[in-house]
């Protein structure tokens, strides 16, 4: 796997799983919602920390910067 995330898209991932964390233990969230936002923040959480999403393959994103020779 090579690495296709930059740290503000880490960063960003890490914030929103954290928001739905936050919605989910106020009872703002519940129910099938809660679920699949709940699946949603997990795979956002190891997807940061592996700093590779296979959603971006496809599509030839990378958020990563290049490294300056």
């Amino acid at each position: 796997m090579k690495k296709n995330m930059g740290t503000t898209d880490k960063a960003i991932r890490i914030l929103v799983a954290v928001v739905i964390g936050v919605l989910y233990y106020a009872n703002i969230i519940s129910g099938t919602t809660a679920t699949v936002l709940g699946i949603l923040a997990g795979v956002f959480i190891f997807t940061s920390f592996m700093s590779f999403c296979p959603l971006y393959l496809p599509f030839g994103i990378s958020t990563l910067k290049k490294k300056k020779p």
